[in-house]
């Protein structure tokens, strides 16, 4: 029996492809290409701790019901075994590029220099290093004589070590050392013979070449070694302890996190087989288990992200430019308070929203701030922001969702500093993450109350904003805004209900009305359709994976409404069916921005709805988050935003087709102009910045070529 939807994990592993894909692209820019390995490398260990980890907890628990195994229309086995087989491949695949660069590399004059490469001069570099930075960040570890076998810590890189004698005189001995790349990072830059060329070093290389060094005391004279790594279950447990607060429990489900179950054993095929055997035996893996998987000397490549920037300047990343409406004005405020403002990341700068902010702090008028934080910059802009308008006596409301995977220590620290300043912080909904990105601000003026703010699809994150493709609407809409204040309403009060949430009129929130609308808005569509009416639904989002939904577009396209698509990452439609009157249109776009955005478009009878959101149209956003989903109601918005997406829909040379094959085939018809969307829309928005005003040039910074 085939089918319906395509499993979500497959699709993940066929997006990861798609960033294969550009790390192969000889038209990227090398450091990019490097970069988009270590994407790559990092994408994999999340989808290990996450995903496959949710899998073979489901195998584990497969005597009881699960919640989890009702959306599988596969068993989790069958699925995993489709898992190690794609993951295999793309690692032959990774191999492959790798050894492309390298040589790519090489032509450039950039060497990644072995242990057993370096010359004199860098050999007495590398034990210098080694004496004064190394060593003391060094704990060698000899496993055969510790009864308990020492714990490893997942996202940590191991140097496996056989100490032996060349006359047998001595039993091998095992060892094991973590490199110590949180401390000292990844890469060494050695000197060289010539001044035009660059040569690097691994710092698990610095540490072979000193294994002499290090086991001196054994008296052996025959060092081998090979990396390894682990990658644990990162879930975290809730215990349903009454007396603990949330707080206590996402403290102890970190530290029960680096203790989670191996998910999958990353080591150095050639690595010797007796120590491969131990290492196995310690950890309780099996080779049968599907939790190995063999590759070359280098492993953690998510370091690689970091390449030293070694490279001829090519390809710089192009510089953010001025919203056309706030070039000339010296207070955001004043313009948000007039008329809607779309700023679109990474084109437009970050900085108005953090200016608006700053203003709120200071303005005398103001009397309260609240909003959302979900991933939040290392050194926020944002919070300075916040806590300088707590300073200056204003009400800050913070909604912190502590549960944001891979960031709740981080956002534990955030709660702490901020409650420090006097912030009120909202920590959470039992059983529902707040994922809404939205800000509400309070100004009385005349003993009248204005409210404005702003409704984004991304993070409020300006390190993230340089390279995420998002939208974010200032405005102070007093409809748009009303909602936002019910939203919060609900976050502060969600124990009385969701009664705030229900009675928004404008925005449409999850998890109480979004699902329900956008089922209207598709059989509105499927209607007209039907009765031979123009009909039509795009689709801008991350992932696309709820069933009921793809069933509902399927029956629009079988009706015959033109449904258009732009996922970037998970998508579980079988986009290709004969039955489908007009074919579906779907493609994903990866390129140097990460695109972010979630916008739908519905044609609804030639008075066309446009939507901004923070929800992708997957269960566990429409049913388990608080999103926000807002329209646009702006004409001239609107229509920048369908300009954008049509570029984007236009784009032959980044976009590939996401067929129910998963083939990643670039969409590409070289009798047409190369339509490449991210220059394309920078420079669509570019010329709209540069003529702000009639007659006036205001010229930002120009775009650097990137082809």
């Amino acid at each position: 029996m085939r089918r319906k939807t395509i499993p979500r994990d497959i699709s993940w592993l066929s997006f990861n492809g798609r960033v294969l894909q550009e790390a192969a692209d000889p038209t990227v820019p090398l450091r990019e290409r490097i970069r988009f390995l270590g994407i790559f490398s990092n994408n994999m260990d999340e989808f290990f701790r996450v995903r496959v980890a949710t899998l073979r907890r489901m195998i584990e628990y497969s005597g009881r019901k699960s919640r989890l195994n009702m959306h599988l229309e596969a068993s989790p086995e069958k699925i995993l075994n489709e898992i190690q087989a794609a993951v295999l491949k793309q690692g032959d695949e990774f191999d492959a590029i790798w050894d492309g660069i390298r040589t790519e590399m090489e032509s450039e004059k950039i060497y990644l220099v072995t242990e057993k490469e370096a010359d004199p001069a860098q050999a007495q570099f590398i034990h210098n290093y080694f004496e004064e930075e190394v060593r003391t960040n060094t704990i060698p570890l000899m496993i055969e004589s510790i009864p308990t076998f020492p714990f490893l810590r997942d996202k940590s890189l191991y140097l496996g070590v056989v100490l032996s004698r060349r006359d047998s005189s001595m039993k091998r001995k095992y060892a094991i050392i973590e490199i110590p790349s949180r401390v000292l990072g990844r890469f060494v830059i050695l000197p060289t013979p010539s001044s035009d060329e660059h040569h690097i070093i691994l710092l698990e290389d610095i540490i072979r070449f000193n294994l002499r060094n290090i086991f001196a005391y054994f008296g052996y004279d025959t060092y081998d070694s090979w990396v390894f790594k682990v990658t644990r279950d990162a879930e975290i447990d809730l215990d349903n302890d009454v007396s603990t607060t949330l707080i206590q429990k996402i403290e102890k489900g970190l530290k029960n996190r680096r203790k989670g179950k191996p998910v999958r054993f990353v080591y150095d095929e050639q690595m010797d087989k007796g120590l491969l055997d131990y290492l196995l035996k310690r950890l309780n893996l099996s080779k049968k288990s599907g939790n190995l998987i063999p590759g070359g000397r280098i492993h953690n490549f998510r370091h690689f992200m970091d390449f030293p920037d070694v490279f001829p300047k090519q390809g710089q990343r192009k510089k953010s430019f001025t919203h056309p409406l706030l070039q000339t004005t010296p207070r955001v405020t004043d313009v948000v308070l007039e008329q809607d403002v779309m700023l679109h990341f990474p084109y437009h700068s970050f900085n108005p929203l953090i200016d608006m902010l700053r203003e709120a702090a200071i303005d005398p008028n103001v009397t309260t701030i609240k909003i959302t934080g979900y991933r939040l910059a290392s050194n926020s802009k944002i919070i300075n922001a916040l806590v300088n308008a707590v300073r200056n006596g204003k009400h800050v409301t913070v909604m912190l969702e502590l549960r944001a995977r891979f960031d709740e220590e981080a956002n534990l620290e955030w709660k702490e500093r901020l409650e420090d300043e006097g912030v009120k912080v909202l920590i959470g909904i039992p059983n529902v993450k707040v994922h809404a990105k939205i800000c509400l601000i309070k100004k009385r003026i005349n003993n009248f109350t204005i409210h404005y703010g702003f409704v984004s699809t991304g993070n409020l994150n300006e390190k993230t904003a340089r390279v995420y493709g998002d939208h974010c609407l200032l405005t102070s809409d007093r409809h748009v805004m009303a909602d936002v204040n019910r939203i919060f309403n609900y976050l502060e009060n969600y124990k009385e209900g969701t009664a705030p949430l229900k009675a928004c009129k404008t925005l449409i929130p999850c998890p109480t009305n979004l699902r329900r609308e956008l089922v209207r808005m598709i059989a509105r569509e499927t209607k007209l359709a039907r009765e031979k009416k123009p009909a039509a639904i795009t689709l801008k989002m991350n992932s696309l994976s709820d069933e009921d939904l793809i069933e509902k577009l399927s029956e629009a396209a079988k009706a015959g409404v033109k449904i258009q698509l732009i996922i970037r990452g998970i998508f579980c439609m079988f986009s290709e069916n004969s039955k489908f009157l007009i074919p579906v249109k779907a493609i994903s776009i990866i390129d140097e921005y990460l695109e972010h955005a979630r916008v739908f478009i519905f044609h609804n009878g030639g008075n066309e709805k446009t939507y901004i959101s923070s929800a992708d149209w997957m269960v566990r956003n429409l049913d388990h988050r608080v999103e926000a989903t807002c329209p646009v109601l702006d004409e001239g918005i609107a229509q920048e935003l369908k300009d954008i997406l049509n570029i984007q829909l236009s784009d032959n040379v980044k976009a590939r087709w996401l067929d129910n094959e998963l083939l990643n085939k670039y969409k590409r018809d070289h009798t047409e102009t190369r339509v490449r969307s991210q220059i394309e829309i920078y420079n669509y928005l570019y010329q709209k910045a540069t003529f702000a005003e009639e007659g006036a040039v205001v010229t930002p910074e120009p775009a650097a070529a990137t082809e």
